[in-house]
Formats: structure tokens, C-alpha cells, sequence
């Protein structure tokens, strides 16, 4: 046969093989029912070795683009925000969003039931995705902070796969999506109240962490520049003037820094918080922990969780911006998490986890992966929001 004729012979094959496959037959195999990147452990089977392959998402999650089109719909998503130009010591936390889902791999490896809330929230009536992250600019502090804030608005605005026509609290009345968001630095959460508010109005704050985050900018770093002003130290000082927080039911916990001095007090007061130090779980125990923060917050005010995980001592959890000793154990904040299930939880954050500072163990990556676990699953627990009875502001 000559050359000719073989050559036509092999093209009409590859056009042939990449023609029409909606009149190709599927072969079935002894893997087929791997295909491709199924939750593992949930009611569809074991499927553990997905978990080594595909893109690394929070909990092997579907990833979908959720930025690049509004047709994209979810009841709760994940997204990240890789920014950590507003931090005063330990930079990195840029790598935060990568570093949590790579802790987070291991979460279905073997199952993903939640015993001591007993919810698995993967397989309930929830539709859970990881978004991928909002474009950052790492060379413009301020312009990057209003990406994060437009990303997360974009996502948080839409209707969420359940519920979409009952009453919510927000936006006219519609109910929407959760958002959780994989940090970045503390900064991030000025823009996501700023988010939030657009949706909500002024909403009540748990903020976990060992530092207050209520400097003004003249106390905190002094204030070379209008975007230096806002930074990691000073959102929640910005976040009380610009009337994004709920008067009197805000509350920090696991506070434990050094402060300027006590004028320091003065202005968290001003800001509307109250104080749950790290030190007091000593005396009343996680219980005691949980009773405060619900006692202050209420079970029907809508709730933004934000959690740094230097509220975590550094032997569970070194990578981190400005860590600080005597903080809580792993299992501790994890029962105090668990407590907060009956709260009416509308969006959160995990922030300034830097990995680069990170063990070979990736202990701090894999303990901010287990927190969101846990936030994921009070979320889904709760249902669809639905329309709190808000309080007086």
C-alpha cells in the first residue's frame, strides 16, 4: 500500500475517534465507578482514592468558577482571598487559602459524618463548592480590598440552590447563599463586613482571636498613609465607624495580647465588643466559654463568625502572622465551635494562617481545615436561612 494511502487511512481514523461522541458508546470498566472525584465515604460508596487525585479543593469539593458566571448556584461556598498586605509582623498568609484546602485533603478520607453534631454536610440538602478564589492584587492594598469585597458580594448576592424562593432576611426579603472564606490576612474582614452589610445591614460579630483588632490607626503603627491605616490591627475600628456592627453584641474570644495600655479597652468598648479572655476557660471550662458568647449574641441575630487561627496556641498552630502563647487547644476551640450550633450563622472567615511557618506535619493548615469543618457543618445543620427576628440595633 503506498504512504498515501496508509496516511489517509490513520487521518480518517482520528477523525473517526474524535468525531461525534454523542454516538459513542461509554465502556464500562472495573473504575467507572470512580469516575471522577466523588465524595468519599458518604452514602454513593467508598472512593478514597480520589481523594490523592484531581485539583486540591476544601474537602475534595466540587470546584466550580463561580466568579465567571452567575448561573452558578450553591447554598454554601467556599472561596478564598490571598491578601496579607495588611500585616504588622509575619507576612505570607497570601498562601493561606492554598495551604487550608491542602490540610484539608485528608477530611474525606474516611468519612466526612460530623459525630458530635451528627450531620454529614456533605451528603444533606445542602449544595457545597469551592469557588476557587477572588483575583487579589498583591501591588495595591486599597484596590485589592474592594476586589475581595465585589468578589464576595457577587457571590453572596445570588440565589442559593435550596430555598431560593423563601422568605430571608435580606435583599427583599429572599434568602441567600453562606460564604466562607479561606484568609488572607485579618484585613479581609473589613471588606466582608462591607459585603455583608450590603446584604444584611449591620450584623452581630464572634471574632476568635488572641489580639483585639480595634486599635485606632494613630495607636496601631501610627498612619503614613490613608491605605496603611487599615490593616490587621485596626479593621474592626474601621468596621464600628462605617456602622457595619450590631451595638452591644459583638464579642472577642480568646483574647490574650499585650496591650499599649488600658485606654486599648476604651476603644474595643467603643467599638462594641465585649471580652472573653483566653485565660478564663481555666475556670469555667468550654462550657462557660459557650455560654458567654451565646448569652451575648443571641440565637436569632443573623452572625458573621470570624476566626483567626492564632486563637490557637502555637504549639497546635505555629504558622501564623503575630502568634501568641497560651492559647487554646486544638480539641478546646473545637468543642467551643461545636457549641455554637443553634446560632443563626449568615457567613464566616478563617484567616492569617501562613504556611510557610507550617510543620512538615502541616499541623496549623490541617487544624484550620478541621475549624471550617466544623463551621461547614453548624451551617448546614441549620438548614436554609430562613428569617431571624432581629433585635433592636
Amino acid at each position: 500500500m503506498h504512504t498515501a494511502s496508509l496516511l489517509t487511512l490513520g487521518f480518517a481514523a482520528v477523525a473517526a475517534a474524535h468525531g461525534d461522541h454523542s454516538t459513542q458508546k461509554v465502556v464500562e470498566g472495573p473504575l467507572q465507578s470512580l469516575w471522577y472525584n466523588r465524595v468519599p465515604g458518604d452514602d454513593r460508596g467508598a472512593g478514597a482514592e480520589s481523594v490523592f487525585s484531581g485539583i486540591t479543593t476544601f474537602g475534595s469539593l466540587p470546584f466550580r468558577p463561580c466568579l465567571a458566571s452567575d448561573d452558578i448556584k450553591y447554598d454554601v461556598a467556599f472561596i478564598g482571598a490571598p491578601f496579607d498586605t495588611g500585616t504588622s509582623y509575619r507576612p505570607g498568609a497570601r498562601f493561606g487559602p492554598n495551604g487550608i484546602r491542602q490540610g484539608s485533603r485528608r477530611l474525606p478520607l474516611i468519612g466526612t459524618y460530623n459525630v458530635p453534631l451528627g450531620t454529614n454536610p456533605y451528603t444533606s440538602w445542602a449544595t457545597v463548592l469551592d469557588c476557587g478564589d477572588i483575583p487579589v492584587t498583591p501591588y495595591d492594598s486599597a484596590h485589592a480590598l474592594h476586589q475581595i469585597e465585589e468578589g464576595h458580594y457577587r457571590l453572596l448576592s445570588r440565589k442559593p440552590s435550596t430555598g431560593a424562593d423563601d422568605k430571608g432576611p435580606a435583599l427583599g426579603g429572599r434568602t441567600l447563599p453562606r460564604i466562607i472564606t479561606l484568609g488572607g490576612d485579618h484585613t479581609i474582614t473589613l471588606p466582608l463586613l462591607r459585603s455583608i452589610n450590603r446584604a444584611y445591614g449591620p450584623v452581630t460579630v464572634i471574632h476568635f482571636d488572641s489580639h483585639l483588632d480595634t486599635w485606632r490607626p494613630k495607636v496601631f503603627g501610627g498612619s503614613p498613609s490613608e491605605t496603611a491605616k487599615i490593616n490587621h490591627g485596626t479593621y474592626f475600628w474601621y468596621a464600628a465607624q462605617e456602622g457595619l456592627l450590631r451595638n452591644d453584641t459583638n464579642i472577642h474570644a480568646g483574647i490574650r495580647t499585650r496591650l499599649g495600655g488600658p485606654a486599648d479597652y476604651d476603644d474595643d468598648g467603643y467599638c462594641g465588643f465585649e471580652i472573653v479572655e483566653a485565660r478564663e476557660i481555666d475556670k469555667i471550662g468550654t462550657d462557660g466559654i459557650i455560654k458567654r458568647i451565646v448569652d451575648r449574641v443571641g440565637t436569632t441575630n443573623p452572625v458573621y463568625l470570624s476566626i483567626d487561627i492564632d486563637t490557637l496556641d502555637p504549639a497546635f498552630a505555629p504558622a501564623t502572622g503575630t502568634p501568641e502563647t497560651g492559647g487554646w487547644s486544638t480539641r478546646e476551640f473545637r468543642t467551643i465551635l461545636q457549641g455554637l450550633q443553634d446560632l443563626n450563622l449568615v457567613a464566616a472567615d478563617l484567616v492569617e494562617v501562613a504556611p510557610a511557618y507550617d510543620t512538615n506535619a502541616e499541623q496549623t493548615t490541617m487544624a484550620a481545615a478541621d475549624m471550617l469543618y466544623e463551621v461547614l457543618t453548624m451551617m448546614v445543620k441549620k438548614g436554609p436561612l430562613g428569617k431571624p427576628v432581629a433585635g433592636e440595633l
